[in-house]
């Protein structure tokens, strides 16, 4: 096997190349999540106190789990949606370095990632592209636009089931909130980060009769361009779909 670029990313990550990084250069932090026009109205999911759904037990959500490309044609709850959201990346406490504990371990606590919803069919939310506010258990609209889900589907090669679930995420990545820590090494951290997210939201499914696909198959450029991304600093990461089981 020659020495391509994977095999170049996996050394050039390793510890012994790394140079001091901007925390220990005493460089400031950045925030623990992309702000807000403060002129944009978010909206308000159902409170994690008040989210009330199934319980079943970790080992039969882990013996059940699996990818499902296609859903019943049922939508799913401002409640249910809450409850993924909170799932996947749930602020349960903010500490005083600062820094996030949510519901998901991420290296160092950095919490890197931005959720975006392509919401198909939801109750009570316009279709449209979304972002979750984790700090505020909110969301902020961002595109409405009647042909977005044909766009995000044809980003991700054409894949139909895209804009046939009821959401799709879309888990984007601000670069400098992990590599502000561990410079380069901070590469190879964020898709650690990310399968731990997605593991969360395939099983916590589970417990609304609902199934997910993880998407890793999408045309970088188009897709970080549809959501309003620089494809450098802040890109996306990884996708999955989610809909209610037929």
């Amino acid at each position: 096997m020659s020495k391509g670029i994977g095999r170049e990313f996996m050394e050039k990550t390793q510890y012994r190349y790394l140079e001091e990084s901007d925390q220990n250069k005493g460089l400031p932090q950045p925030p623990l999540e992309v702000p807000t026009d403060s002129n944009v109205a978010l909206i308000n999911l159902t409170p994690v106190k008040d989210i009330n759904v199934q319980r079943i037990d970790l080992r039969e959500a882990i013996e059940r789990r699996k990818s499902l490309r296609k859903y019943a044609d049922t939508s799913l709850t401002m409640e249910e949606l809450s409850y993924l959201l909170w799932c996947t990346q749930g602020v349960k406490q903010i500490v005083s370095r600062p820094a996030t504990i949510r519901t998901v371990p991420s290296a160092g606590a950095r919490h890197p990632f931005e959720t975006y919803l392509l919401i198909n069919n939801v109750t009570g939310l316009e279709p449209g592209l979304y972002r979750y506010i984790a700090l505020s258990h909110q969301l902020m609209v961002v595109n409405l636009e009647a042909e977005i889900d044909d766009k995000i589907m044809k980003a991700c090669l054409e894949q139909e089931f895209i804009k046939n679930s009821a959401v799709t995420f879309i888990w984007t990545v601000d670069m400098y909130r992990t590599g502000w820590r561990y410079g380069e090494r901070g590469y190879r951290y964020i898709h650690l980060d990310a399968g731990h997210v997605c593991q969360n939201l395939y099983l916590s499914a589970q417990s609304i009769d609902s199934g997910v696909c993880a998407i890793a198959a999408f045309d970088d450029e188009e897709i970080n361009s549809i959501i309003g991304l620089d494809g450098e600093n802040h890109f996306t990461v990884y996708v999955a779909t989610v809909g209610k089981v037929l």
